[in-house]
């Protein structure tokens, strides 16, 4: 066993999102979004680099130690994954680690409304989930990975960096690729896997021009594609994929956006009051005639509109989704305060509204 197991074990008993290893400081783990630490000693440069490198594969520590920068994964079996990032600081070096369960969750078991669960079943098309770091894309994406598995007989072909959630191959046949192990880049396993006779692809994240041109690509021409962007809201998602291309290049982008586009999720977590952990909560467009016409016409600013009345659709605004959760009980009226969009919506639920400086 590793003498680093020790941390995964406790973090695993504080059900710890992340574990933070830092030269210079004390360990600290990340529980219900905030970080404690823990009860150890101050970790010194030379121990902590022994200790990491001791479950790091010898082609990483190379990889590591001319770039600064490390991403991989590590599994203890009958434990969890864990997707491993190494960087060098001011005190030396640093390690996070997000635990990644060996149980997927279902839909049902996540509590997302059941429009999550149809978009596995789509014939074609594509399919994002957004957020910020750490907002549970990842997880919401297996979810739906395992639905499609369990409910589709097709080939599903998965290209992350690390992989993280390990598929096995239920109905479907699927395959995981994993960056700087079985591929260059995400272009270069997205090229390859429209030769791979895919039915579904998944993009761990659309980074560079190059991998959003042949995500759109891959959905225009039959295939059912999902991936994350680091964006927050729907229509600042669409924009977003139409400003990283030239701007020559951007009418014929939106035409093609709005074909090939079937639904974006934006999601947030939320702390619960009702029991210990977190919530997603989310807001949910589905790509109606209304919402590609809007795409099509450079109108995306009206998307928000089309999702208040589109909830005959599954679609819901983020407000929609925190007012749900604030309303059954499961969130505090502080918490929805401060991440909602509209704060003189939620200021009457609360018993003494905050002075909110950005609305100075």
């Amino acid at each position: 066993m590793a003498r680093i197991d020790a941390f995964f074990k406790l973090m695993n008993e504080q059900k710890a999102s992340d574990l933070h290893l830092i030269s210079g400081q004390q360990p600290v783990l990340r529980i219900r979004g905030d970080l404690e630490r823990v009860k150890f000693k101050t970790l010194d440069d030379d121990e902590l680099r022994s200790m990491l490198y001791e479950i790091t594969p010898e082609e990483k520590i190379k990889v590591f130690e001319e770039t600064g920068d490390l991403d991989f994964a590590y599994e203890i079996p009958g434990l969890a994954r864990y997707r491993s990032n190494f960087f060098m600081q001011n005190n030396g070096i640093g390690a996070i680690f997000r635990e990644i369960p060996s149980e997927i969750l279902t839909v049902e078991q996540l509590g997302l409304p059941p429009v999550i669960s149809r978009l596995a079943l789509l014939p074609r098309g594509l399919v994002l989930v957004t957020g910020p770091t750490g907002s549970g894309k990842t997880t919401t994406l297996a979810a739906i990975i395992d639905e499609a598995n369990k409910k589709r007989k097709d080939h599903i072909i998965t290209i992350e960096d690390p992989i993280e959630y390990v598929h096995t191959s239920k109905n479907c046949v699927i395959n995981h690729r994993e960056l700087g192990t079985h591929t260059r880049s995400f272009s270069a396993a997205l090229r390859a896997a429209l030769r791979e006779d895919p039915d579904i692809i998944l993009v761990g994240e659309m980074r560079d021009l190059e991998t959003m041109r042949l995500a759109l690509e891959a959905a225009a021409t039959g295939h059912l594609v999902f991936s994350t962007l680091h964006t927050t809201g729907a229509s600042k998602t669409v924009d977003r994929i139409i400003e990283v291309f030239p701007t020559g290049e951007q009418g014929q982008i939106r035409s093609t956006l709005a074909d090939g586009l079937r639904a974006v999720i934006s999601q947030g977590l939320f702390k619960r009051v009702d029991v210990k952990g977190r919530i997603a909560v989310l807001e949910i467009m589905i790509a109606t005639h209304a919402v590609r016409a809007m795409i099509r016409e450079s109108k995306t600013h009206q998307i928000i509109s089309a999702m208040q009345t589109g909830k005959k659709y599954g679609m819901q605004t983020l407000d929609d989704g925190i007012m749900t959760a604030l309303q059954s009980g499961r969130i505090s009226p502080d918490e929805a305060y401060s991440k909602c969009v509209d704060k003189e919506k939620f200021k009457p639920y609360l018993t003494q509204p905050p002075l909110d400086f950005t609305e100075i």
